[in-house]
């Protein structure tokens, strides 16, 4: 039976400042789930109902685990047709930038991406095209927002997601530095070279001006029609497209 403390920590857990303080983040659906049960990732709860097969989704012994009533789970679901499993998963700890090496690659940098759908069909992009980590401003969304964890359908589970001052940390990584801005070189002509970090902007703003004076790169995609902007989760399927398309991944 499902406890209200259960339901409060859960539903809790849709605000930043509750997964921080019990080190948790939800995840939901069965793709999601089973992606982050057989990832790095701890998995700290799962609640399913018996309408979940539990031949596809194989629930680990080890893990706590409660079989709810559809009624019961959609007290803690927040989609709006639940799939009946739920995880709840510890936060990974962070990682030190100083300890990550960079070189002989290339690394996604968001400065201030807010929407969450945004955030998720990057992360996913990403994890397509081979990236291995994101490295975001503090101003960035929270990846392990619920909506964020979904959109990313599991493959937040395989990205390495960083928090920085970007400013700092990119003035002191010593790679070239390409932003994704509407006066530079087209994409398509861009000499990439073989490193560097992918800069893009905020879905307003664009890339801050902090950040803009640290580029080497101005690089943009040349507008053939009207629109005043490109949606940033398609635009960096564009540069990421672009350095795929170079067989320059690392």
């Amino acid at each position: 039976m499902l406890s209200k403390a259960q339901i409060s920590l859960v539903t809790s857990l849709q605000h930043k400042k509750f997964r921080k303080e019990h080190g948790l983040f939800v995840v939901e659906g069965i793709k999601s789930v089973t992606e982050f049960l057989y990832s790095s990732y701890d998995v700290h709860a799962l609640f399913y109902t018996a309408s979940v097969n539990t031949k596809v989704v194989k629930i680990p012994q080890n893990i706590k685990s409660y079989e709810l009533t559809a009624n019961e789970f959609s007290k803690i679901s927040q989609l709006k047709s639940p799939q009946g499993i739920l995880a709840l998963v510890n936060l990974p700890k962070e990682a030190s930038l100083l300890a990550l090496d960079l070189a002989n690659r290339f690394t996604l940098v968001l400065d201030d991406v807010q929407d969450p759908g945004n955030l998720g069909t990057i992360i996913r992009t990403a994890e397509w095209f081979g990236f291995k980590d994101i490295i975001c401003s503090i101003g960035t969304v929270d990846a392990y927002n619920p909506k964020v964890v979904q959109a990313t359908m599991g493959s937040l589970s395989r990205i390495r997601i960083h928090y920085t001052d970007l400013p700092s940390f990119i003035s002191h990584c010593g790679l070239p530095v390409f932003g994704a801005l509407l006066d530079g070189s087209s994409v398509y002509e861009t000499s990439w070279g073989g490193q560097g970090l992918i800069v893009m902007g905020n879905e307003g703003n664009g890339i801050s001006q902090e950040v803009i004076k640290l580029v080497n790169q101005a690089v943009t995609i040349p507008r053939f029609g009207e629109a005043e902007s490109l949606n940033v989760a398609v635009a960096t399927t564009i540069f990421c497209n672009e350095i795929a398309r170079m067989g320059i991944m690392k």
